[in-house]
């Protein structure tokens, strides 16, 4: 019933469409579907216009399937064997496509009405188009439910994370393959409803951006429609619940996590759900800093993981997480796991994919352009407008108050609240760091600015206000831990 050309156009379309978007080299789109211009990158620009690399197949796939009607195939039945499948594709394809901006208007719309699932008014439209083609009811609703999940996903893991280096664009990939696998057949024939088993963890810096990854993740699961209800089961954003299990003490980290009966320990005056209860089976639970739980708790956690059930302190009751975990710290897991202050067994469980958050130094590294990107991008955020003036602005702030080779220890949260310094008081550093253009204004001599002795004090003072340890200022200022000791001292003594 398909001519050869057809033939291999759908098998083309088959092997793109299903592959991880933020893989795809625009070369093989021109290879495989010759004519095809991919003038539209995976990235922010692409979404704005509501689409991104594969949107450019659209067109062709169009007039196929316009020549299939004029030979009298509109729907899947008409064909057999690998034909149907291929056909299965382009129709499911043509649906997603066509309701891509409807999907994303809804999408804002929810982030703006967090509260409650919003009413779907298109669905009724897409699914109904689905079962003219030939799936049944039933596989209507699945795939809507699909084309959902797509869309967010795009929309969350472009939009959350700033950035276009190559180790930024690694990142994308890693999280997409965390919801959908590199071939996303295989998540559509196996794995769309067992993604609760796939447990995650990230590594990286303080301020890298751990909890916007962990956020697209966690409003990217699926969600199925409800046609009765005319909307998504759940809002996406409920679905992600996080926590810093920092904040805890050993006493109350366990209440937090799994809950108390009222009356359990003193203090307990109601019974209270912890967030594994309140994680729904379409949600994620986000653990950040999970290298300082204890060694009990891991194992509880563990226990969690393995059987699916956990009790709340003082209770007997067992009840069922069903939602996924994702796990951060910016600690060094082989150092803890080699002091066995991080169990292998909790390790192995928790890690069913790891992700490295790239640093600010690394990712500035691979392309200076890349700072001007992202302050461009946080400026947008800030100000929700034009920010072309306002970025030289920044720009010129930061070149002027910073060294071309500043470490940035805080990462993209640091560089945030450099933004907002510059925007405030068009000056980044305290009075005592600000002697070099004060100094170009005549303001001061050369001989009344600080010694580099100063400067390198106080700076190890503003890191150990940060982080509260002299390994860490160490680890942030490139220092060893005796020198930053003498350093701290010795700003102790001149305050003194």
């Amino acid at each position: 019933m398909l001519n050869e050309r057809e033939r291999q156009f759908l098998q083309q379309l088959e092997e793109t469409i299903y592959s991880n978007p933020f893989s795809i080299d625009p070369a093989l789109l021109g290879a495989r579907f010759p004519g095809v211009s991919p003038g539209i990158s995976p990235g922010r620009e692409g979404l704005d216009s509501g689409a991104h690399y594969f949107s450019v197949i659209a067109a062709p796939l169009e007039r196929m399937l316009a020549g299939l009607a004029e030979r009298g195939i509109t729907r899947l039945q008409q064909l057999s064997g690998e034909e149907r499948e291929w056909l299965k594709h382009g129709l499911l394809f043509r649906s997603y496509h066509n309701c891509t901006e409807a999907l994303d208007r809804h999408i804002e719309q929810q982030l703006a009405q967090p509260d409650r699932p919003l009413p779907v008014p298109f669905a009724k439209a897409v699914v109904g188009e689905l079962e003219q083609c030939g799936f049944s009811a039933r596989e209507a609703l699945r795939y809507f439910g699909f084309f959902f999940q797509l869309r967010r996903a795009y929309y969350f893991i472009d939009r959350a994370l700033v950035g276009r280096t190559a180790s930024m664009q690694a990142l994308r990939r890693g999280l997409w393959n965390l919801l959908f696998t590199e071939d996303a057949r295989l998540y559509d024939r196996y794995l769309w409803d067992r993604m609760e088993d796939f447990s995650t963890l990230l590594l990286g810096e303080t301020g890298t951006g751990k909890g916007a990854a962990a956020a697209a993740i966690g409003r990217s699961g699926y969600i199925p429609y409800d046609p009765q209800g005319g909307c998504f089961r759940s809002a996406f954003t409920q679905a992600f619940i996080a926590t810093n299990l920092s904040q805890f003490t050993e006493n109350l980290i366990e209440s937090e996590l799994f809950g108390h009966r009222k009356g359990a320990f003193t203090g307990a005056v109601d019974t209270h759900t912890g967030l594994l209860g309140r994680c729904s089976r379409y949600g994620s639970l986000f653990l950040d800093e999970i290298g300082d739980v204890s060694v009990t708790v891991q194992i509880k956690l563990l226990k969690v993981l393995q059987e699916r059930r956990f009790s709340p302190v003082g209770s007997h009751e067992e009840k069922r997480f069903s939602g996924r975990l994702v796990a951060a710290t910016n600690r060094s897991l082989p150092e803890l796991r080699q002091s066995g202050r991080f169990r292998d067994d909790f390790y192995y469980r928790v890690s069913s994919q790891v992700l490295h958050m790239p640093s600010l130094r690394q990712r500035l590294a691979e392309s200076p352009e890349e700072l001007v990107l992202m302050v461009r991008l946080l400026l947008e955020r800030m100000l929700g407008g034009p920010v072309e003036q306002v970025l030289d602005q920044v720009m010129g702030i930061i070149k002027r108050d910073l060294p071309a080779d500043y470490p940035w220890p805080g990462n993209v949260r640091e560089l945030e609240q450099v933004i907002r310094r510059c925007l405030l008081s068009r000056q980044l550093l305290p009075e005592e760091f600000a002697w070099e253009s004060r100094a170009d204004d005549g303001e001061w001599s050369v001989g009344q600015a600080p010694t580099a002795r100063q400067l390198l004090s106080r700076y190890c003072e503003q890191l150990f206000r940060r982080y509260g340890t002299y390994e860490a200022v160490a680890r942030h200022s490139g220092l060893d831990r005796r020198t930053v000791k003498k350093y701290l001292e010795m700003t102790t003594a001149e305050s003194g």
